[in-house]
């Protein structure tokens, strides 16, 4: 059977959106096109600033220009649509065009928590295995690291959609949610859905928790690395940012988590259509400013880029990190 059409009436949702007041409607619009406008910018110049730069051709920036591109791709999916939602009264996705939108989803955000996994023990082995960074981290590693992610991805693309449009809809059509996301529209469907929503429950497991454990344990390491530094200045300077890579990584574990990580993700439509906000627009708009904040390199690399001042972005560098190792008592 293909997505279940055979057995489905329904040809089109309506997406209600995030809210039906009008006159919130042109304060939101505002505020998404300006949120939009600094992902596409910050992200594209992440991109560019790494690609051109050969002191940023390293298996840190590597990984992070492919954060930006999941970013880019991601915000994409949904913010667009959005925005035209606010400006025009027929709310309607074609069938066809929901289950495009949610593969679309699953996919990114798929490979946003495993890349976000491999980001974390990246600087685990820079700050806690310095002298083995470059034989462990390879280049050859990180294209295949990449490669794995989108492959995995797109494997629980193909079983999360097909999980859901297997099922038959033959109405009502109405999605109370600003895109097609999995709860909502299972929904819709015209059967039972506990074998469904099993599996969400189960894949969206499948994709969290390990990879949230990695960044955790990478991350207690680090924190215990950066303990044993015997320069307060760069104690202060690594606990910084490290607290703000975890704080951004809470906000979108969290807001996944308490979407899709639950026994019934269908009784809190509203409460989680304000939590799917953080991970499909706020959270990749965040992503490059926090990732390179404070960044010797990537400052180093506007000045001789002859850039204006724009966004400063902040990962600590490995050779910031090398520093901080080589003081470790």
């Amino acid at each position: 059977m293909s997505l279940g059409q055979n057995l489905t009436t329904v040809t089109s949702f309506i997406l209600l959106g995030l809210t039906d007041q009008e006159e919130q409607k042109q304060l939101l619009f505002a505020v998404f096109l300006l949120i939009y406008a600094m992902t596409l910018v910050g992200n594209l110049g992440m991109i560019d600033l790494i690609c051109t730069s050969s002191p940023l051709r390293t298996p840190m920036y590597f990984l992070l220009s492919v954060l930006s591109f999941l970013d880019i791709c991601n915000s994409s999916v949904f913010t667009p649509r959005l925005l035209v939602s606010f400006l025009i009264a027929d709310q309607s996705i074609s069938f066809e065009g929901c289950v495009v939108q949610m593969a679309l989803m699953i996919l990114h955000g798929t490979g946003e928590c495993l890349l976000l996994a491999i980001m974390a023990y990246d600087r685990f082995v820079a700050i806690c295995r310095p002298l083995l960074y470059h034989t462990i981290m390879s280049k050859s590693l990180c294209v295949r690291l990449v490669v794995v992610t989108y492959a995995v991805g797109v494997f629980i693309s193909a079983v999360q959609t097909g999980n859901v449009f297997i099922l038959p809809y033959c109405g009502p059509n109405i999605i109370d949610h600003y895109f097609c996301d999995i709860p909502p529209v299972l929904q819709l469907a015209c059967s039972d859905t506990t074998v469904a929503n099993i599996i969400l429950l189960s894949f969206s497991a499948l994709v969290t928790v390990p990879t949230v454990s990695i960044i955790l344990v990478s991350y207690a390491y680090i924190l215990v690395t950066i303990y044993r530094m015997r320069s307060p200045e760069a104690q202060q300077k690594a606990f910084s940012t490290c607290a703000s890579h975890l704080t951004v990584l809470c906000l979108f574990y969290g807001s996944v988590f308490l979407v899709y990580v639950q026994p019934n993700p269908e009784s809190a439509a509203a409460y989680n259509k304000i939590l799917s906000v953080f991970y499909t627009i706020v959270i990749p708009m965040l992503n490059p400013l926090v990732y390179s904040l404070r960044n010797k390199d990537v400052k180093a690399a506007l000045q001789t880029s002859e850039q204006e001042d724009g966004v400063e972005v902040g990962f600590i560098s490995g050779r910031d990190y090398g520093e901080g190792s080589s003081r470790v008592s």
